[in-house]
């Protein structure tokens, strides 16, 4: 599990295809990495991924080919910045919500624009995640939480303040770039919890 707050930014350094899959290796700005171990949950751009070897800056891990078609990451090169959040501890404030790294659908960023000191973002989802976003609700985008602002059919719309955009990899988002999508439990679980009771 994960809180949706972003603690670095890190860097894929290199992707190497494996028989289908891949196996990627990704590096922290910082030391942010270096108490990582083996069989650790990492969040990568929303994405849980179990560290399979360590390295000096950071760690490598296997994509599945389930991943790679159902998450951004089929799209994604070296070179590219992945926000980054390690799992969550007994000890760590729960200062978003709770995340559990399993991206329900990629979405699109449909526009961008300032509004004072912030910056408001449209995104789209699909068909499937819509009905799980709800004004003032939250969302996960890259594994970022954040809170809804609007809903119209598929599109949402959520507010940046300057420090999430300095401490994310928002700022680097364009019109038309996918992103991972991860909606609320509370609201998958209700929807399944609705479903029993109506089930004769």
């Amino acid at each position: 599990m994960f809180t949706g707050i972003i603690e670095s930014v890190g860097r894929i350094v290199s992707i190497e295809p494996r028989g289908g899959d891949v196996r990627m290796h990704i590096e922290a700005q910082d030391a942010y990495l270096a108490d990582t171990a083996l069989g650790d949950s990492v969040a990568v751009g929303g994405i849980c991924l179990t560290v399979r070897e360590k390295t000096a800056q950071g760690f490598t891990a296997d994509l599945s080919v389930e991943t790679l078609q159902a998450t951004s990451s089929g799209g994604w090169a070296a070179g590219r910045r992945v926000n980054l959040e390690k799992a969550l501890t007994p000890h760590k404030p729960l200062g978003g919500h709770l995340v559990s790294g399993h991206v329900d659908g990629v979405g699109t960023l449909v526009e961008r624009r300032q509004e004072a000191r912030s910056w408001r973002m449209q995104f789209e989802a699909p068909d499937a995640l819509a009905r799980y976003i709800a004004r003032k609700g939250s969302i996960t985008i890259d594994g970022i939480s954040l809170t809804v602002n609007d809903v119209e059919g598929r599109v949402f719309g959520v507010n940046i303040i300057p420090h999430t955009l300095d401490q994310t990899t928002l700022g680097d988002l364009q019109p038309g770039d996918a992103v991972n999508l991860e909606v609320d439990l509370i609201a998958r679980y209700l929807e399944r919890l609705l479903q029993a009771r109506e089930t004769p």
